[in-house]
């Protein structure tokens, strides 16, 4: 039964888990690194000797919250001091020569950006905007973020001859998080995980530019492994973001994001008050109503049942509890000064086989007359007018932009980000116009380079001991024939399905938590099953009598039981006797000595 039940519920996993992933690096064949030279993009970046020089870390600070008193240890918290390096990693490197930007310090906040070669406008002459990035976690993430920002243009932020004058004093060295920014993607992970979504959309009306955040952002891949995210933005305002080249999320920049991006055509009239007369409670007191003449409001809850017996077999003149028969008085008890000395009281062992011992008393019951306080029926309200709400007026500040896809203008990359772990690094980013061109870098760029960090990972992770954290649901499970592999993928997948499942349990309700792992609740629904069924049949075999078993023999194990209890109880009883003598004795020695010293 337990056999058939696990191969039940491993075949059941295997069949949810996902299904098969891209065929893996040749085997034995070390992956060199090429430079890779894309057919189109605005910006292409793979960190070569050639383009490292664009990248210019920060020296700014960053700007403290408005009720954070200044003192030498803010200002150094706030500082962009950590370290940025160009090199190659040091874990499950999957490519020689393959180098990236590297975040060196942890705990420290980081800056740096690059420019493009010229401003970027989205939606001007493409129908769709590509951003594209490897984040490799080498020491994974508990708190911190690998999000990229592309920063707005200066000329779209500031306007009019002081603007245009502060706009060219920017430098890259003044990059920080005060630096207005167009859009914001990437994984973050401090307590709960996602994948940021923000674009700032400027208010035509004021000038404003306001932040719109994804309601339901997507969960990050967080292990050691490369992985790329993919952020795709078209003519008819919907997006979509892709991990590792699968669709995690879509939806439209228009429904999706708060606060929306236009505001309602009307608002409550700020002026409108409810009138003073307003009735709106639906339900009165019906005044008509009185009370029944039969109502009895001091009738109690319960009352005795006077149709109840004495049983036969009560013992009415026998007490609850009896001088224990086996305590003797203790040798040293000296009843002149001691008193008279009284065996404990133990519960009455004839009370034991009857239905009960001293004066008889009949029972209380519920009371069947018994009503509470009265009170009037509640009846419809006939001055009820409804809920009172103020009315509409139109929205002055009302707008409508139907084309949010075409996003600020913008002129620099950049990574701004504090984060508790070093080691994060990003490669290979591409910012385009074409979803083609970006699947075709994952496959041709990401895809080699992931297949060969797999295979190192599972070089170096040999034993059963391998974290569920890096294992890929989508690596297909070996033949059933083969069963120590196969029970091993199916721990393995079982880990990170919990895994997975404790980063949602606080972000998801039961019913998505359950769409989204049938398999999982499918294993604890069957496991809890087991249990019970394992429970019942062993009560059920308690319960049933052995024919085998002599009765003498039970009654001999009984009676043995008894006298144990009360070998137990007597040993007690003996002890707490010893203390007591003990204190007399010491009681009557103290009085003796205080008479001679009289």
């Amino acid at each position: 039964m337990v056999k058939l039940a696990l191969c039940f519920l491993l075949a059941a996993f295997q069949i949810c888990a996902s299904e098969g992933s891209a065929e893996k690096a040749a085997e034995g064949q070390e992956l060199q690194f090429e430079p890779y030279a894309p057919s189109s993009a605005y910006f292409w970046e793979q960190f070569t000797d050639e383009t490292a020089g664009r990248w210019v870390p920060s020296k700014a600070k960053k700007a403290a919250p408005e009720d954070e008193e200044a003192n030498e240890d803010a200002e150094q918290l706030l500082q962009y001091n950590g370290e940025w390096n160009i090199e190659e990693p040091t874990k499950y490197q999957g490519i020689k020569g393959d180098k990236a930007l590297v975040l060196q310090n942890p705990a420290r906040h980081h800056a740096i950006s690059a420019k493009f070669d010229k401003e970027i406008a989205p939606g001007k002459d493409s129908d769709a905007f590509v951003v594209q990035y490897e984040v490799k976690l080498q020491k994974g993430l508990e708190c911190g973020g690998a999000y990229v920002k592309l920063l707005t243009s200066p000329s779209a932020v500031y306007s009019g001859i002081l603007g245009s004058a502060k706009a060219k004093k920017l430098s890259s060295e003044d990059f920080s998080n005060a630096t207005p920014y167009t859009l914001m993607f990437g994984p973050d992970k401090c307590g709960e995980s996602r994948i940021h979504l923000i674009f700032r959309h400027k208010n035509p009306l004021t000038g404003e530019f306001e932040e719109k955040h994804l309601k339901n952002p997507p969960l990050p891949a967080i292990d050691s492994l490369s992985h790329l995210y993919t952020l795709v933005v078209t003519s008819d305002n919907k997006y979509k973001i892709l991990v590792d080249n699968e669709q995690v999320s879509s939806g439209s920049l228009l429904e999706d994001f708060t606060p929306a991006v236009n505001p309602p055509k009307e608002i409550d009239d700020p002026k409108d008050k409810k009138p003073s007369d307003w009735v709106d409670e639906a339900k009165i007191p019906d005044p008509d109503a009185t009370k029944p003449d039969d109502w009895d409001e001091d009738a109690p809850k319960s009352i005795i049942d006077e149709k109840a017996v004495k049983p036969n077999d009560w013992l009415e003149d026998e007490p609850l509890q009896v001088p224990d028969p086996e305590q003797k008085m203790p040798e040293d008890w000296d009843e002149e000064e001691d008193g008279d000395w009284i065996a404990p009281l133990v519960p009455n062992p004839k009370c034991d086989k009857v239905s009960g011992c001293g004066p008889w008393e009949r029972p209380m019951i519920k009371n069947p007359d018994y009503k509470g306080k009265w009170s009037p029926p509640l009846i419809d309200n006939p001055e009820y007018k409804g809920v009172w709400a103020p009315r509409k007026i139109p929205n002055p500040d009302y707008f409508l932009d139907e084309t949010p896809y075409k996003l600020s203008p913008m002129s620099s990359i950049g990574f701004e980000i504090w984060t508790m772990q070093s080691g994060i690094a990003f490669d290979n980013i591409y910012i385009g116009s074409s979803p083609e061109e970006a699947g075709k870098i994952a496959q041709d760029v990401w895809k080699p380079k992931y297949e060969a960090e797999r295979k190192l990972y599972q070089e170096q992770n040999k034993d059963d001991s391998e974290s569920a954290a890096e294992f890929d649901p989508k690596t297909p499970p070996p033949s059933v024939t083969n069963v120590r592999a196969f029970l091993k993928w199916n721990y393995q997948n079982f880990s990170y399905q919990v895994g997975m499942f404790r980063q949602l349990w606080p972000e998801k309700k039961v019913l998505e938590l359950v769409k989204i792992f049938p398999a999982l609740f499918a294993m604890f629904g069957a496991g809890v099953l087991l249990v019970v069924y394992f429970i019942l049949s062993t009560i059920s075999t308690l319960n049933t009598p052995d024919e085998r078993v002599d009765e003498k023999v039970q009654d001999d194990d009984n009676k043995k039981g008894k006298d144990a209890e009360k070998d137990s109880k007597s040993e007690v009883k003996s002890s707490a006797r010893k203390t007591s003598t003990d204190i007399k004795k010491r009681t009557r020695a103290s009085k003796k000595a205080a008479g001679d010293d009289e």
